[in-house]
């Protein structure tokens, strides 16, 4: 199988990695020292770039706003935004791909407006117990007439410091679909409270807040979709993030590995660049070896994603999500440690990137389905499908 990049692929990846390159790494100290803080003008006036370079909303389609780019596309946009620590790559905002299932009015009044910029969204699932498994939600969204009250809390709101509007996940009648339905809600709409913004061990430009919803009434014109449809949606969002995950991670290790190179072949020690002792050469050697392997599952998954014809292969591509993901953040998180080790003392300063990625890596294995939970997803679909199933 060819994985050679199309020539319009190249232009896209040096595109954006000469953004990454000349705009977003000089910031990458000073907005660690500010745990995460990005000046609100820095931030539009960075944006106002992406967009005129048409590299925003990459994952929804053209007639609601987006740039519809491929899966392998948008995979080459995240490996480059990945190269970049404190989430400065998210500034090339991609509003979540279900926002294409939104009806005309919600496409008007919500997706639009985020897909050009002028509003933000955020997703809310996770709650302080249900995570990997959101089908047993405690925020519930009942009918009253011609509306919906919501009642809940939402934790980890990623984006949602930024964000004007959620689409959350409620638990509904328990007989109707999947028992869980999805909404969308203005965040200043009455009884909507963000309750507490919770210091992480990264610090990004997005934050994570949580947020309580009491007695939230909206009118069933905010529902998203059908009832009953919430969980489906949601795995389909999955299979995007976890996707682009992975994609990230990408280009985490790379920009880690071209640093520590650099960093051993010109670290003399004993005489001699570190780089020369075969210890520093095995760290080296192992973090470029699981990066290519990891480069091609990824890569993989989005052509397949591409090429998908039917419900079955829509299946099997989630699987390859989970792999690609689940390889990929933890081969990121190896390749973290590695350069650690590689830069010494220097490697535990806030001010090198290695220390940055060591911390922001380990979320990667968490969010979105854990690595547990992608070993589940892979275990099963093997029973179901094969080894070749899963390999071809």
């Amino acid at each position: 199988m060819d994985f050679t990049l199309s020539t319009e692929l190249i232009e896209l990846r040096e595109t954006c990695r000469d953004f990454v390159q000349r705009e977003l790494r000089p910031l990458e100290v000073e907005v660690e020292m500010a745990e995460g803080r990005l000046a609100p003008d820095k931030r539009k006036e960075l944006e106002a770039k992406i967009k005129a370079m048409g590299l925003h909303a990459s994952s929804l389609p053209r007639a609601i706003g987006g740039t519809e780019l491929s899966w392998e596309a948008q995979v080459v946009l995240q490996e480059e935004c990945g190269s970049v620590t404190n989430a400065l790559g998210w500034l090339f905002w991609a509003p979540a791909i279900v926002l294409r299932h939104a009806s005309p009015d919600q496409i008007e009044r919500y997706v639009r407006p985020a897909a050009l910029g002028t509003r933000v969204a955020c997703y809310a699932v996770t709650e302080e117990n249900a995570g990997s498994d959101p089908s047993k939600l405690a925020t519930t969204a009942v009918r009253d007439g011609d509306d919906w009250v919501i009642e809940g809390e939402k934790w980890h709101v990623t984006s949602g410091d930024v964000a004007d509007f959620v689409v959350i996940q409620c638990a509904t009648d328990p007989e109707v679909g999947d028992g869980n339905t999805l909404f969308i809600v203005d965040l200043d709409a009455p009884g909507v409270e963000a309750i507490e913004h919770p210091k992480y061990s990264h610090h990004l430009i997005d934050g994570h807040p949580k947020y309580a919803f009491r007695k939230v009434r909206i009118p069933d014109a905010n529902r998203f979709s059908e009832v009953g449809g919430g969980l489906s949606i949601s795995k389909e969002w999955f299979l995007h993030e976890r996707t682009m995950i992975a994609a990230r991670c990408l280009g985490a290790a790379r920009r880690l590995i071209e640093d520590a190179t650099e960093f051993a072949q010109n670290r003399v020690q004993f005489g001699e660049p570190i780089s020369e002792y075969q210890l520093t050469q095995q760290k080296l050697a192992d973090s470029v070896t699981e990066l290519w392997a990891a480069r091609l599952m990824t890569f993989a998954t989005a052509r397949a994603m591409d090429e998908a014809q039917s419900d079955e292969d829509l299946k099997r591509v989630h699987s390859k999500a989970a792999m690609a993901k689940l390889y990929a953040t933890e081969m990121a998180n190896r390749v973290a440690d590695r350069a650690v080790q590689i830069f010494g003392g220097r490697g535990y300063m806030r001010e090198n990137v290695a220390e940055r990625f060591y911390r922001e890596l380990r979320v990667e294995r968490i969010w979105e389905g854990s690595s547990e939970i992608q070993r589940v997803i892979i275990a099963y679909s093997l029973y179901k499908r094969g080894v070749e199933g899963l390999i071809l």
